[in-house]
């Protein structure tokens, strides 16, 4: 048994006791727009919130969903976060992309990637204050759904790269970190039901890689999930009444309903897990609308995007699809995606196709920025700091090593970048989705390398933004359309 799995066995045991004491390579493309020229200004977010049009709404087959970022001023929650050009210490970025590294080392080690073990001292997240609120190392985008009877409205982080959809529940038998919401209480719900451990249901823990236990006091299934940050949640596997909007009501939906949670979530209520795992929202939900979701991700964090569920016929423009992929056993949950180039400025930086393909690549919502095999890293960044020599570059961020001083321009010029797929599909990223920006005085390219060129590629969100994703489970497919939110 693994050390992960030896701690929450250990840990649920534990919580157990608790419960019961409580109870009692493609030929190079020239691209239409090989360089973006942008106002700087237009890289920041403001301070104020500007909503797009979308809100959430359904018809007869789809629901849409309001997504904000958790730090922005278009959310409700921290709303003494940072914003804007105050958003600008090298502190608070670095905790965001020392906590994406976590995720990406616990996204690897669930691929079986070789790494250092994200739960011993080496791990660069355990050093990390929880007070930053920022979960799994993600930049947080959230969405607000119902649950119970009456329904509670509950903001969740959506994430393609988790399964269980999950929230802090009262009595909080161990532990619940501080939420701007009220912490759901299933006591007051007419439809909470807990498992049984001996259940089928209960079973399914296991297949999405989720430990899973047995209250002696009660016989009800028990779940324990730990995050690559060192976060963790624990409580009981239930069925509950689960609202996406007033006209789509789902009965006995498969949530966890956390009893200890501990770390990097302040703020949020908990997960909304977009998986391909039996037990995530996308299947539980497939009767309704065929495994098919969509989202947009805003330009910055004073705007807003959407999250669609169902093919409403409404799709952006211009949707070019490309095949999903199973990369493995170990990675049937992630989306998986033949990335076999990437060019800037309009020519394929010289890569071999191999590099993507031997290694792989998912695209994951919830990883802010971009991981490439390393080879491949370094000829993106050597091709984009050619196509930046008229630029003053200034010190690395972090992970981030190609950073540019933008002091005192108005306007900036910088090439496209656009990922090529093994099946002729190009995507050229939006002008908003190739920096990371720290300040007016400091921006980096948003991509990293791995280690070597054997562990997994990661399609991160900055590269996601403006782009309408569109996830077709069903037809086997992820489609992307330019342009299709602020």
């Amino acid at each position: 048994m693994g050390f992960f799995s030896v701690f929450l066995f250990l840990i649920l045991c534990s919580f157990e006791k608790d419960i019961a004491l409580a109870a009692t390579s493609p030929e190079p493309h020239l691209l239409p727009h090989t360089t973006h020229t942008v106002e700087v200004n237009s890289l920041l977010p403001a301070t104020t919130c500007t909503p797009s049009s979308t809100k959430g709404h359904t018809n007869n087959k789809a629901s849409t969903l309001e997504v904000v970022h958790k730090h922005g001023p278009c959310s409700k929650f921290d709303k003494s976060s940072k914003t804007s050009t105050t958003k600008s210490d090298d502190k608070y970025h670095a905790q965001i992309l020392k906590q994406d590294e976590a995720r990406v080392n616990s996204i690897h080690s669930r691929l079986n990637y070789r790494i250092h073990d994200p739960f011993t001292q080496s791990a660069a997240a355990t050093t990390l204050p929880a007070k930053s609120g920022l979960l799994l190392g993600s930049g947080n985008y959230l969405v607000t759904v119902g649950l119970g009877t009456p329904a509670k409205q509950l903001s969740l982080v959506f994430d393609t790269g988790s399964d269980l959809t999950w929230t802090q529940c009262r009595p909080c038998v161990r532990s619940c970190y501080t939420q701007s919401e009220p912490i759901f209480d299933p006591s007051l719900s007419a439809s909470y039901k807990n498992l049984s451990c001996t259940s089928a249901t209960c079973t399914q823990l296991s297949s999405a890689g989720i430990q899973q236990g047995c209250s002696s006091a009660s016989s009800s299934c028990l779940y324990g999930i730990r995050y690559g940050d060192g976060s963790f949640s624990i409580g009981d596997f239930a069925n509950e009444k689960f609202t996406l909007t007033s006209a789509d009501v789902f009965e006995g939906f498969l949530f966890g309903c956390g009893q200890d949670n501990e770390g990097l979530f302040n703020g949020s209520a908990g997960l909304l897990g977009l998986g391909r795992n039996n037990i995530s929202l996308v299947e539980q939900t497939a009767r309704k609308y065929n495994r098919f979701f969509s989202y947009c991700l805003p330009s910055t964090s004073s705007s807003t995007g959407h999250l669609t569920f169902g093919n409403g016929g409404g799709s952006a423009n211009g949707i070019k699809f490309t095949k999903l992929t199973t990369l493995s056993e170990r990675a049937s949950s992630f989306y998986g995606l033949g990335l076999t180039g990437i060019s800037v400025g309009g020519r394929q930086v010289p890569v071999a196709s191999s590099v993507f393909s031997s290694s792989g690549t998912i695209i994951d919502s919830g990883t802010v920025i971009t991981r490439l095999p390393a080879t491949a890293y370094a000829a993106l960044r050597d091709a984009f700091r050619e196509g930046m020599k008229n630029y003053t570059m200034t010190r690395p961020v972090s992970l981030l090593d190609t950073c540019y001083n933008f002091r005192g321009y108005k306007n900036v010029s910088y090439p496209g970048i656009a990922f090529g797929f093994g099946d002729g599909v190009t995507v050229d990223l939006d002008a908003t989705g190739i920096f990371f920006v720290v300040s007016s005085s400091q921006a980096c390219l948003a991509f990293a390398g791995n280690e070597d060129d054997s562990g997994f590629g990661i399609i991160g969100n900055v590269q996601q933004k403006r782009l309408e994703v569109v996830y077709d489970v069903a037809g086997g497919k992820v489609g992307f359309a330019p342009a299709s939110c602020p």
